[in-house]
C-alpha cells in the first residue's frame, strides 16, 4: 500500500465515524473529556500514526491528509477534533528526538500517545546527564489519553542563570495530572494542569526550541524524510487554527440545514427565501474556504522549499503566522455572523451551532493565535525591520 492510499483509507474511516462523533457531542461535554471509544476508534482507522515515522509503523503521510482528518472531525465535534489534532501532531516532533527517546516512547508500543504543554512554566536545572525539572503547566488537551507529555521549561545552570529554552519529554509514571477543566467552550477537551516535581530528564529527552526554530533536530538522522525538515511553528500553529476552521465548516452546514426549513414567525417566511440570509451564507462560506486554501497552500509552499533542499525563508514563515491567525477569525467570524442569523432555537442547550460558537471562541484564546503579535511581525519585516525570535 502506498502512503497516499493509507492515507485516503484514514480520511474514509474517519468519515465514516463523523455521526457518532456527532451524537457523543453532548457526552464529551459531560465528561469534559473525549470518550475514551472515540479515541479508540480514530486509532484504529490510523489516524494517529499520520505523522508517525515509519521506523515506529506510522506513515509518514503528507501533512495536507492529517489537516484535513483533523478539519472533518471538527466539524462533527470541535473538542474531538482538537484534541485529535493536538495528539496527532505530536509523533511528528518526537521523530525529531534523539532516537533512544523515540524507542522509549514507541519501542513497546506504537500506539503511544503523549499530550503537552509548551508555555515554559518549568524550571530545569542542569544535572548529569540530563536536567531536573519541576512545575506546573496548563492546557494539556487529551492528556487522559497519553502516557507520554511534552513540557516546556526554562533550563537554570548552577548559577542560577537562564541558558536556554527546552521542550521535556516526560513518561505518566513521573508526572501528576491536575482535573482543573471547567470551561465554557472545548470542555470535552479534557485539558487539564500538569505537576512535575524535581523529575530527573535525560538529555536524549529533550530537545532545545532554539535547534527546532531552526528545522533541526537530532531525530533527523534515522527519520531522514522531508516531513520531518518542515518548520515546527508552522506546523502546530495550524494544528490550533485546523479544528477551528472544521468547527466552523460544521456549523455552517447545520446552519443551512435549519434555515432551509426554519419560518421565521415575526415575519411569516421562510428563511431560505430571505434575501439577506442568503448574503451571509454566501459571505460566511466565502471566508472559511478562504482561512482553509491559504492555510493549505502555505504548508505545500513549505514543502516546496524542503524538496529542493532549501532553506525556508523569514519571510514565508512569518506569511504563515499572517494567514494562520487570520485563518482564526475568518472562521469565528463566519461562525458568529450565522449564530445571529439563526434564530432563538440556536440557543437551546444541545444544539450544535451554539457549541461550535462557545467552542471556536475557546478555541480563539489559545496564544497562537494572538492576531496582533503575529501581524506586527509579518507587517514589520514588510518595512524593512528585523523582526524578534519567537513564534514565526
Amino acid at each position: 500500500m502506498t502512503e497516499s492510499q493509507g492515507a485516503q483509507q484514514v480520511l474514509d474511516g474517519v468519515r465514516d465515524l463523523l455521526p457518532t462523533f456527532r451524537e457523543r457531542a453532548d457526552e464529551a461535554e459531560r465528561l469534559r473529556a473525549v470518550p475514551e471509544a472515540s479515541v479508540k476508534e480514530l486509532e484504529e482507522t490510523g489516524f494517529f500514526r499520520l505523522l508517525q515515522p515509519r521506523r515506529y509503523g506510522g506513515m509518514e503521510a503528507d501533512p495536507v491528509d492529517f489537516y484535513t482528518a483533523v478539519r472533518d472531525i471538527a466539524s462533527a465535534c470541535g473538542s474531538t477534533g482538537w484534541v485529535s489534532s493536538v495528539l496527532g501532531v505530536h509523533p511528528w516532533q518526537i521523530a525529531l528526538f534523539d532516537d533512544e527517546a523515540q524507542q522509549a516512547v514507541w519501542g513497546d508500543d506504537s500506539t503511544t500517545r503523549v499530550s503537552s504543554s509548551y508555555a515554559p512554566m518549568g524550571k530545569a536545572v542542569v544535572t548529569d546527564g540530563g536536567f531536573t525539572l519541576s512545575g506546573r503547566w496548563s492546557f494539556s488537551s487529551g492528556c487522559a489519553h497519553a502516557s507520554w507529555v511534552l513540557l516546556g521549561g526554562l533550563v537554570h545552570n548552577a548559577e542560577g542563570q537562564i541558558i536556554d529554552f527546552r521542550t521535556f519529554l516526560v513518561p505518566r509514571d513521573s508526572y501528576e495530572i491536575v482535573d482543573v477543566w471547567n470551561v465554557v467552550g472545548l470542555a470535552g477537551t479534557g485539558s487539564n494542569d500538569i505537576v512535575v516535581d524535581e523529575v530527573f530528564v535525560p538529555e536524549t529527552c529533550t530537545l532545545s526550541m532554539g535547534e527546532t526554530g531552526r528545522c533541526k533536530g537530532p531525530g533527523q538522522a534515522v527519520n531522514t524524510g522531508d516531513l520531518y525538515k518542515l518548520q515546527f511553528h508552522s506546523l502546530f500553529t495550524t494544528t490550533i487554527t485546523t479544528p477551528i476552521i472544521g468547527i466552523a465548516r460544521g456549523a455552517y452546514a447545520e446552519h443551512v440545514e435549519m434555515q432551509r426549513g426554519r419560518v421565521r414567525a415575526s415575519y411569516g417566511e421562510k428563511a431560505s427565501l430571505d434575501p439577506f440570509a442568503a448574503v451571509r451564507v454566501a459571505s460566511a462560506s466565502s471566508e472559511i474556504d478562504a482561512a482553509w486554501a491559504l492555510l493549505m497552500a502555505n504548508i505545500r509552499e513549505q514543502q516546496s522549499y524542503v524538496a529542493r533542499g532549501e532553506k525556508i525563508p523569514i519571510s514565508q514563515r512569518l506569511k504563515i503566522r499572517r494567514d494562520q491567525v487570520l485563518g482564526t477569525q475568518r472562521a469565528i467570524d463566519a461562525i458568529d455572523s450565522l449564530f445571529e442569523a439563526s434564530g432563538g432555537r440556536a440557543l437551546a442547550t444541545g444544539t450544535p451551532l451554539q457549541r461550535a460558537w462557545r467552542d471556536a471562541h475557546a478555541g480563539r484564546v489559545h496564544a497562537a493565535n494572538d492576531p496582533e503579535r503575529a501581524l506586527q511581525m509579518y507587517g514589520a519585516s514588510e518595512f524593512g525591520h528585523s523582526v524578534d525570535p519567537g513564534m514565526y
